[in-house]
């Protein structure tokens, strides 16, 4: 599930000294050693590309505002009736090698850690946001020639008129990003009725996929990013609300992990994203979610649907959609080589899924990359990626877990930063889970948007209570509140 970030554009000095303290206290890594940097460099300077050249296709990037770490890059043609999807994956290997310092550095980061005063990179800046990423033009620092483009690993993925895939293959080439687009760019380039071929028919096929998830039962949470902003009063919390062009593009990734993860099956040998089916009693937890936000949610719907009609510029619907992330515990991953295991899908999309598209920030796909462009080339998987296949999933479980306690703290401790001189105010919220005594629980509120700790006795889960702020511990970031 997408993770809960909060970005920011001033932060301030308090804030900036409690997150790094956070990260000294759940040990996330800091700067890169000269080691590590000198090999980066040298890597950068001297890409190994391949022969097959594709810069005559028009990539194009659609990333966050300010984006350099690009995994992905983007074109869409007509195929008589359906489509032709060309996407191009950063090709890491191309730069890194397995033992190096690179990637020894990598195996101990696993994913890319994110705050709002920065982010921890799974791989040295040059790389990251240099020369691996897709950014418009050459290699850079290095040699290369504007012609020659970057390396990729190029995913052709064709589709009919209703977007259903027909078939898919992965080769390594040259490509070259002709524009770097943000979000808010590419919607508006739409909206205005004159935009370029790719996105244009990205308006077609992103709808028509959203349509085959609902058919097939998943669900994708395009979540609204939490946003820390200043004001007349203040500091507080907001949400970004999602462009439909967010959930369009990432339907793209979808497909492309769904490919690779029919590949590798299909091969008996790969690394799959895997989530179990939610249980009754996370789900009845959501229902009172909803209940405690004012939101409908008949009985006669599914989860599914349910989702489906939340709008991510309605406050309590965005609050809402961050509660869904916790329907779906359990996500992992799992590895083979020779006989299939017996579970495979991931609950949330319905389907069998791959990590394929972000090489540069989650270590797992240059592997399941590499997986894919063997068995599309008919040849041995590397001995390189078969002896890490038995550790990566418990490497990558590590990793997932340290960037969601991360995340959950960076949260805490923003509340927290908001609350301060707080203690003893009494606010309105509603118990949204109880533990089995009913004398702890969490209370959330929906102004100022904060969801934390509540003590009492006998909590009343789902109704609406007074709350006082009873503690806010500034170092761990907890704000507790009592029952008045």
């Amino acid at each position: 599930m997408p993770a809960r970030q909060v970005a920011a554009t001033d932060v301030p000095p308090e804030l900036a000294a409690g997150l790094a303290a956070l990260r000294s206290r759940l040990e996330i890594p800091a700067a890169f050693s000269p080691e590590v940097l000198k090999a980066a460099e040298a890597a950068a300077a001297s890409p190994r590309l391949p022969d097959p050249d594709r810069t005559d296709l028009e990539l194009i990037t659609i990333d966050p505002e300010g984006s350099r770490d690009l995994d992905q890059a983007l074109h869409i043609g007509r195929d008589g009736m359906g489509y032709v999807i060309s996407y191009a994956i950063a090709d890491v290997a191309a730069f890194v090698a397995a033992g190096d310092p690179i990637d020894v550095e990598a195996a101990s980061r696993g994913v890319t850690l994110y705050a709002p005063d920065g982010r921890t990179p799974l791989h040295p800046p040059v790389l990251s946001e240099g020369a691996a990423s897709l950014l418009p033009g050459a290699v850079e620092p290095g040699g290369a020639e504007l012609g020659e483009g970057r390396p990729a690993l190029l995913w052709t993925l064709r589709v009919d008129g209703r977007a259903e895939l027909q078939h898919a293959e992965v080769v390594r080439a040259r490509v070259r990003s002709c524009d770097q687009l943000s979000y808010e760019q590419a919607q508006a380039e739409i909206d205005g009725g004159a935009a370029r071929q790719t996105l244009a028919l990205l308006a077609e096929v992103g709808p028509l996929r959203e349509q085959r998830e609902r058919e097939r039962g998943g669900v994708s949470l395009n979540l609204p990013e939490q946003e820390t902003r200043t004001g007349p009063d203040g500091w507080s919390l907001a949400y970004r609300t999602p462009q439909p062009i967010e959930g369009w593009n990432a339907q793209i990734s979808l497909l492309t992990g769904m490919a690779a993860a029919q590949l590798m099956i299909t091969g008996q040998v790969g690394i799959l994203r895997t989530v179990p089916p939610a249980d009754s009693g996370s789900l009845r937890r959501l229902r009172q979610v909803a209940k405690a936000l004012h939101i409908r949610w008949p009985t006669e719907w599914a989860y599914p649907e349910f989702v489906r009609n939340l709008d991510p510029a309605t406050p309590a619907d965005a609050a809402m959609m961050n509660a869904c992330t916790s329907l779906f515990r359990g996500a992992g991953y799992v590895a083979f080589h020779g006989e299939v295991p017996e579970i495979t899908g991931h609950a949330a999309l319905a389907t069998d899924y791959a990590h394929v598209t972000a090489p540069l920030r989650r270590r797992v796909d240059r592997y399941a990359g590499e997986i894919c462009l063997a068995l599309c080339a008919a040849e041995p998987v590397p001995d390189w990626v078969l002896s890490a296949l038995d550790s990566l999933p418990v490497e990558m479980q590590a990793a997932d877990q340290r960037a969601k306690k991360y995340e959950r703290a960076i949260v805490d401790l923003i509340e927290a930063f908001m609350m301060g001189g707080r203690t003893g105010e009494t606010f309105t919220g509603t118990v949204v889970d109880v533990d089995a005594d009913r004398q702890r629980g969490t209370v959330m509120l929906q102004e100022p948007a904060v969801e934390a700790r509540v003590v009492g006795t006998d909590l009343p889960l789902g109704h609406e209570v007074s709350v006082r702020v009873s503690a806010i511990d500034d170092e761990s970031g907890v704000v507790t509140f009592e029952v008045v």
